[in-house]
């Protein structure tokens, strides 16, 4: 007999968490990392970076471990974290934040838009509006808090949406616009005139802007953008981040959510009933990080930008056709022409065939659009060098005669 209320059950089973038997349903994530460890294969498929962030902010940690910061933390996060990534905003994009109303810390980004989902979200005639593919985590928080996710397609070869389908999308019923830039898993950024009709359609609708960027700093054809700081959004809009992909410290959890001081107070009401708090000799070295001079900032992603040349170079090299990607940890490479037509299928055989693991772009996408990116696989470009040149000689082994 099943432990789980029968809601929960459904909603689980509506969310892909739970097999057709009732058990956890297992990801093609977990599956893949079994593969690289039962091959020694290279895991090109998890997005972690294989080295540590800057000493600045692990020496930090430490030294707040060793000077008692050990203990539950403000709800809201310590107020000089707060009023670090406060800076930051206005720092890097002008924007102002309130580090006391209008900033919340929260375990990682993944809880800070859960909790924003969960607040927002009133019942199944609420719909969130997200770009497919998808990071696996909206659709499973859409689903715990009730509502309907909403598609909008992203087209190659640049993984933009039609404006027009996007209008269609955005109905009086559409509670949260939910948008990803830098993208993952294609590694888009989106237009200036897709930011824009996003704005349009969110005051047209009474829709809330909610923006993943935890990519923010690792956008590489210019400076990236905030949808916040166009005109008319701010005021319907909050913005999530996390230090994780920024400091190299996926491990720490630490994320944060900013926007206006009602919207963060309905999403502080959600989060302390999840985490509560979390993370507190780490969240004054996230401060740290957040005060380092532009040229850390610069550095990384001028060192990941020449990480995807080089993983580009090499699946090119091996026969895929490679989408490269305009920030993010990800490149996404067409399998077809190395009898990839089936990208998860391909994947199962990858670790055998060249020594290496990668993610199929199906694992992103629901299942009646799962043909529309069935030869697509995404590959992590976030490693040492050395391992991705190693990986780039075992894909060789691909190259087509």
């Amino acid at each position: 007999m099943s432990v789980i209320p029968g809601a929960w059950r459904r909603t689980a089973a509506g969310a892909g968490l739970l097999s057709p038997q009732g058990d956890v349903a297992p990801t093609i994530f977990a599956e893949m990392s079994a593969a690289a460890v039962r091959t020694g294969a290279i895991n090109l498929g998890q997005g972690f970076p294989d080295e540590d962030g800057p000493h600045e902010v692990l020496d930090a940690a430490r030294a707040a471990i060793a000077q008692g910061a050990n203990q539950y933390p403000p709800g809201r996060g310590i107020p000089d974290l707060r009023a670090a990534i406060s800076e930051h905003q206005q720092r890097f994009y002008g924007l102002t934040a309130d580090p006391d109303t209008e900033v919340l810390v929260t375990a990682g980004a993944t809880e800070a838009l859960t909790a924003t989902l969960l607040a927002l979200i009133d019942g199944p005639d609420d719909e969130v509006v997200v770009f497919e593919p998808y990071y696996d985590s909206y659709a499973a928080a859409v689903a715990l808090a009730g509502g309907r996710l909403r598609t909008v397609p992203l087209h190659r070869p640049d993984f933009q949406p039609d404006l027009d389908e996007l209008s269609a999308a955005v109905t009086d019923r559409t509670r949260v616009i939910l948008v990803n830039d830098p993208h993952n898993p294609t590694g888009a950024v989106f237009s200036p005139q897709v930011q824009a009709e996003v704005v349009r359609l969110a005051n047209k609708h009474g829709a809330i802007i909610v923006t993943d960027e935890v990519y923010e700093h690792l956008s590489f054809d210019g400076p990236h953008v905030p949808i916040a700081t166009l005109p008319g959004a701010a005021e319907r809009t909050l913005t999530v981040s996390s230090a994780g992909k920024t400091f190299s410290v996926t491990g720490w959890k630490i994320g944060w959510v900013h926007g206006p001081a009602a919207l963060i107070t309905a999403v502080l009401t959600v989060k302390q009933y999840l985490t509560y708090v979390n993370g507190s000799p780490f969240q004054p070295a996230v401060a740290v990080g957040l005060r380092l001079p532009d040229t850390y900032f610069s550095d990384a992603r001028a060192a990941l930008r020449a990480k995807h040349a080089l993983l580009g170079d090499a699946l090119v090299s091996a026969g895929f056709e490679v989408h490269a990607p305009q920030g993010g940890y990800f490149t996404v490479a067409d399998a077809t022409a190395l009898g990839g037509a089936d990208a998860a299928a391909f994947c199962r055989t990858l670790p055998e065939r060249a020594g290496v693991v990668a993610i199929p772009l199906t694992a992103f996408v629901s299942p009646q659009h799962q043909g529309d990116y069935a030869e697509l696989v995404r590959f992590a470009a976030c490693k040492r060098i050395e391992v991705l040149e190693q990986a780039a000689a075992r894909l060789a082994a691909l190259r087509p005669v």
